[in-house]
């Protein structure tokens, strides 16, 4: 590997930032490697930590991305820029990992045209106080929209949404499940300021 990791500034920078401007909108996308003193930074400003659903459903119940195992201060996705897209996702996925998904939403195997939507609705349904899904997923698209694939240098950040995209019944479904899973813009106010009260 190259690269190494070296000490930052830390509790000084935030400590600063916080001074100067506020409340601090700040994700921690902390994924992959973590150390303890990073966790302890993100909790210390109340940072709300990622979870990625794509990484669920390894059939470990105390697995970290699986939404029973959400608090109220992270920020759930369906997947990040970083991973294949929700329905390109789950054609990857064994047998086994796809049998979990299933399993874990209580109703019989669906196909990978569903997943996207599944995933959306426990992001959606979860106790995070954000829940996130590239638009993408809400547009139920397959890996050929992938937006960026780590390590390569080639073909990443090239897919764009056409304006005949934005009249897809995927914005149909989102406005519903955002209703009923009571995420809506009121709701959004109402996380934010929980997120700013989590921070101060």
């Amino acid at each position: 590997e190259i690269g190494s990791w070296v000490p930052g500034p830390g509790a000084d920078l935030f400590d600063t930032l916080h001074r100067e401007l506020g409340y601090l909108p700040f994700i921690a996308e902390d994924l992959g490697t973590i150390t303890a003193d990073v966790a302890a930074l993100r909790d210390r400003y109340q940072i709300p930590g990622t979870r990625v659903l794509q990484f669920a459903f390894d059939g470990d119940r105390q697995n970290p991305y699986l939404p029973h195992n959400y608090s109220h201060n992270m920020v759930a996705y369906t997947g990040t820029h970083d991973n294949n897209t929700t329905r390109g996702w789950y054609e990857t996925l064994s047998a086994n990992q796809k049998e979990n998904l299933w399993n874990y939403v209580g109703r019989r195997a669906g196909e990978s045209s569903e997943a996207a939507a599944v995933l959306m609705q426990l992001a959606w349904e979860s106790p995070a106080a954000l829940a996130i899904a590239p638009l993408q997923d809400v547009l139920n698209l397959g890996a050929d929209a992938r937006m960026n694939v780590p390590g390569t240098s080639e073909g990443n950040w090239c897919w764009r949404c056409t304006e005949a995209m934005l009249s897809d019944v995927g914005f149909t479904i989102l406005q519903d499940l955002t209703k009923a899973a009571n995420r809506s813009s009121a709701l959004g106010v109402a996380a934010k300021e929980t997120l700013v009260g989590l921070a101060s």
